[in-house]
């Protein structure tokens, strides 16, 4: 499976795919090319959580790009069966944590499941877990300065895919470095008495999703946001239409939310905002 993603609407999507097509016959999974523009940090959430459910071996490229045509390097990551090309903005980073932390652990075969051997001694639980390789993707000299999503990011993924994740130190156009750009999300702050955390995302349906692990809501039937108590569900029609929840969304984050509405509005939050959690 090779998979897509950008901000780039349409049609620029296409022009990828045909791109892809003059090397490879493979199958291709959009992921999304409606990630708000140029904004790196959401598209990384989304893949973060996307990524992990594609059956390796797999290849996925991903395009949120501010920076192109400047000096930012393209690369590529191995982690075990799967590659990503993107832009070196930090974009597939968390993406890339969360296949290697969901991966099995090497000589367990089982992911991330601690157990012992025959004698009784302690084997996935103490084995390390897998690399990630990151590669630049040398271009002497593309097409376009405007479009690398065609002339670099898309043939490098096809490239890849054809010769496979596991040879990718074969591939003449890819380099090993250990320099790059990084990005990570803010951990929360756990108290006595609740968490400290801010808004990570807001997905279309008006959910602002924080970083707060959504264990903090666990035999609660109430919280405090900001002052405020709110009702704490497991689905949203647990209130009535209209009405306001604190729930824990499919991503395993404490999320703000509206039966049938925006959330972000009716708890007047934006991406980046900090959100207080107390316990009622």
């Amino acid at each position: 499976m090779l998979t897509l993603a950008s901000d780039f609407g349409s049609p620029y999507p296409a022009a990828m795919r045909a791109a892809i097509r003059q090397h490879s016959d493979c199958e291709i999974l959009d992921v999304a090319h409606d990630f708000p523009r140029q904004d790196v940090r959401t598209a990384a959430f989304w893949l973060r959580e996307v990524l992990p459910y594609a059956p390796p071996p797999a290849v996925h490229c991903a395009v949120v790009d501010p920076g192109v045509g400047s000096d930012r390097a393209a690369i590529a990551l191995r982690v075990g069966e799967h590659a990503l090309i993107a832009p070196d903005n930090g974009l597939v980073f968390p993406a890339a944590r969360r296949l290697r932390d969901s991966m099995p652990v090497a000589g367990s075969g089982l992911r991330g499941v601690g157990g012992t051997d025959g004698n009784g001694e302690s084997s996935a639980a103490d084995a390390e877990p897998p690399a990630i390789e990151v590669f630049e993707i040398v271009v002497e000299d593309p097409a376009s300065s405007t479009f690398h999503g065609r002339d670099v990011f898309a043939p490098a993924a096809a490239l890849i895919h054809e010769q496979g994740v596991e040879s990718m130190e074969q591939c003449s156009f890819l380099e090993s470095i250990d320099e790059f750009v990084d990005l990570g999300f803010p951990e929360p702050e756990r108290r006595v008495d609740g968490a400290d955390g801010e808004v990570v995302v807001i997905d279309e349906f008006g959910n602002a999703i924080t970083n707060v692990p959504g264990d903090l809501l666990d035999g609660r039937d109430r919280i405090q946001i900001d002052g405020t108590v709110w009702p704490v569900a497991d689905h949203y029609a647990a209130v009535d239409a209209g009405d306001g929840l604190v729930t824990v969304g499919s991503h395993g984050n404490v999320e703000l939310a509206v039966n049938q509405g925006r959330g972000a509005d009716r708890f007047d939050v934006a991406v980046g905002d900090a959100v207080a959690l107390r316990f009622d």
